[in-house]
């Protein structure tokens, strides 16, 4: 089959449909076959997530969300994928707009397919991915990389973060970082209070199920007599992390009433512990984690607008491990070394398809799920080959929990296009076939649990497509 073009989606964004078949049809026909098109602005942001695009072309007035609010959130938590504005008006001040807001480029319609081409190319090749596979980690020069010693990876996205990180670390202002659970947002939190040079501590606690008076307690502290057991003066963890960096994890989570109090402490560096009359000063860096939309969040009335604005003066998300296969190898690497070392076994030599059957799986649970797999792996090994055995269960089992709760299907992520007629059911289980080949590398066990039949239903569909092909 062919191999994706470019290796990351161009997402296009248009209430028209009659533009996402042009422009859809203009980049086919240039042998950009990696293509998504989304005529509702309320899923965009969902495609986005689902994964990360190369280019996005969208329009500026649509119903429901329009063009600039979703320019701000891509800036946001995808501040290097370069955005393409579509727009009918021609004048200066549009454009000047425009670019203002995050955009790198603008078409003005009727699309021009020379325009249109030279523009997608230009945004693809930011970020080098008009020839898949060319860009590496090799060519990013970080000032301090010791900062980020502690996060295993290969992947030019996450380098890309890491840039990102060195040139806001020294500011001081408040830093937002999004990312799916296990995706290593502390140790992101953890690298900018490295890069930042500060002084004092580095601070963390998770702010869920803390209601208001824990929250205070916990953060401000509490002076004696505060409440019923309070003996003596307690120090809060943003006193501990003065001069330095306090990380709330799971921000998404605090009460209304708390994040009134977070608010006063952003806005006045002043604070105010239980039972105490007079304010005291901070100069902690504050550093917030979240792995829920807080935009979604803002919008029910659940998390402060101003809070919101506040938190999110730098921004940041981690990718995924199933955008980042690349890394896949390293962290088994790193994670087989120190689980041998954990349960004091020699390492065991690791089969050559174990890498082929993790790059099949989604990893809901990121680099955290892939750990515990080893962990579990090297638990039970005995021989001096590494055993599949508890990855397969592991995948299989995770695959029949998915079985029962499907996600919800977006439109425009369909795996065939409306605009199309429907494959025969033998066309369609034929493609399944060829594609499941494809992403196990040949590999006929692995294909077998992609397509949840046994390998000896492969094998005997795989003869019975090669004699059609004869």
């Amino acid at each position: 089959m062919t191999r994706p073009n470019p290796q990351d989606p161009i997402l296009v964004i248009d209430d028209e449909e009659s533009i996402l078949l042009s422009i859809d049809t203009i980049l086919q026909l240039a042998g950009m076959n990696n293509v998504i098109t989304c005529s509702d602005s309320r899923k965009a942001m969902a495609l986005v997530e689902q994964c990360t695009p190369s280019v996005v072309l969208l329009d500026l007035n649509m119903p429901h969300v329009n063009g600039e609010a979703i320019i701000e959130e891509l800036t946001a938590f995808h501040p290097r994928v370069p955005i393409i504005v579509i727009t009918g008006r021609i004048d200066a001040e549009t454009a000047v707009d425009c670019m203002k807001s995050g955009a790198s480029d603008y078409i003005v319609k009727p699309v021009e397919e020379e325009r249109l081409l030279n523009a997608v190319k230009k945004g693809l090749r930011t970020t080098s991915q008009l020839f898949p596979g060319e860009q590496s980690a090799q060519g990013y020069q970080l000032k301090n990389p010791e900062a980020f010693a502690a996060i295993i990876t290969a992947s030019p996205k996450l380098y890309t973060l890491f840039t990102y990180i060195e040139s806001i670390a020294g500011t001081g202002q408040p830093l937002l970082i999004k990312g799916e659970t296990g995706t290593g947002k502390e140790l992101m939190a953890q690298a900018t209070h490295v890069s930042s040079g500060r002084t004092g501590n580095f601070v963390g606690v998770n702010v869920a199920g803390l209601d208001d008076n824990v929250f205070s307690d916990t953060l401000f502290g509490h002076t004696r007599g505060a409440f019923t057991g309070a003996d003596s003066d307690r120090p809060g963890l943003i006193e501990k992390a003065a001069g330095g960096t306090l990380f709330l994890d799971e921000i998404g989570d605090l009460t209304p009433a708390s994040q009134v109090k977070l608010l006063r402490l952003l806005q006045e560096n002043e604070y105010l512990p239980l039972g105490s009359d007079s304010s005291r000063r901070s100069n902690a860096r504050i550093i917030t984690s979240t792995h829920v939309d807080l935009w979604e969040k803002q919008a029910n009335g659940q998390f402060r607008e101003d809070l919101h604005y506040r938190l999110r003066t730098h921004r940041l998300r981690v990718v995924p491990l199933r955008e980042r296969k690349e890394d896949l190898p390293p962290l088994v690497d790193h994670f087989l070394s120190a689980a041998a070392k954990a349960l004091n076994k020699a390492r065991p030599k690791v089969p050559g398809e174990l890498i082929t059957l993790l790059e099949t799986y989604p990893f809901p649970g990121n680099v955290r799920e892939l750990q515990a797999m080893i962990f579990d792996a090297m638990a039970q090994h005995k021989n001096t080959i590494l055993s599949l055995t508890v990855f397969r269960e592991h995948i299989a089992r995770m695959r029949r929990i998915d079985e029962k709760h499907p996600p919800r299907a977006i439109d425009s992520g369909m795996a065939f296009s409306t605009k199309e007629p429907l494959p025969s059911i033998k066309q369609a289980t034929r493609m399944l076939i060829e594609e499941a080949m494809i992403r196990a590398n040949n590999n006929q066990s692995i294909a077998a649990s992609l397509l949840g039949i046994s390998q000896q239903a492969l094998s005997k569909r795989l003869k019975s497509l090669s004699k059609e092909d004869e």
